[in-house]
């Protein structure tokens, strides 16, 4: 499958790690350009591309960059995507230690992702935004493994949504449905499913047990 990644942080790098393990065939690219980006190439085989061309005929991308990073995408970033393609964001809302105020998110209450769709102009499918980057290398197992965790995956795009799942079961995961993209408030930082390592069950439990009301420590 072709994937595009958009940010090659620790999520982004281990992603792409990951994914060109499994097969795929990866385009990764950062805002610093793709020659920052030729020792991870070298290691995966990933081809390292400008942020205009990530997405060009990609089934999946997967934009993971900091929220207020994601206005100053290049204008039509996912022009060229393959039919059908799924968009994932993984991105979280930090306003005190990273982001600054986004008035979508804090005035209008819109979920992170929901903003994130609103800005590039194309339905997202939130995932592993929870998910500890270095979980990604270490903590993927086989299906029906005891000790195999699982992911929320929210979104409004059921197609999508299927193919992300097939994804993250690829990968190494479990997943649970975490409703649609105005219900991702259920995983984001803070509630009781960010950053839990478990399976199935207590996976749905955690997400069950949030509240939409943001600490006063997760607002501007």
């Amino acid at each position: 499958m072709k994937i595009g990644i958009i940010g090659a942080g620790q999520i982004g790098g281990n992603l792409t790690r990951r994914l060109t393990a499994l097969g795929h065939d990866v385009s990764v690219a950062n805002s610093r350009g793709p020659h920052t980006l030729t020792e991870l190439a070298a290691e995966t085989g990933a081809t390292p591309v400008p942020v205009e061309e990530a997405a060009r005929g990609a089934e999946i991308v997967v934009i993971t960059i900091p929220l207020k990073a994601v206005p100053d995408l290049p204008a039509g970033v996912l022009d060229g995507v393959a039919e059908g393609v799924a968009v994932i964001d993984t991105g979280n809302y930090y306003p005190k230690q990273r982001d600054g105020k986004i008035a979508g998110i804090e005035d209008e209450g819109l979920t992170e992702s929901r903003w994130t769709e609103r800005q590039v102009g194309h339905p997202v499918i939130k995932a592993f935004n929870g998910t500890y980057a270095q979980d990604l290398l270490d903590r993927h197992r086989p299906a029906d493994a005891p000790d195999r965790i699982a992911l929320p995956v929210a979104g409004d795009d059921e197609p999508a949504k299927s193919k992300v799942r097939s994804l993250i079961d690829e990968l190494g995961y479990d997943t649970v449905d975490a409703g649609g993209l105005d219900d991702s408030w259920r995983q984001q930082p803070d509630t009781p499913v960010y950053g839990l390592r478990a399976g199935v069950e207590e996976v749905t439990k955690a997400l069950a047990e949030a509240s939409p009301d943001r600490k006063p420590e997760f607002r501007a």
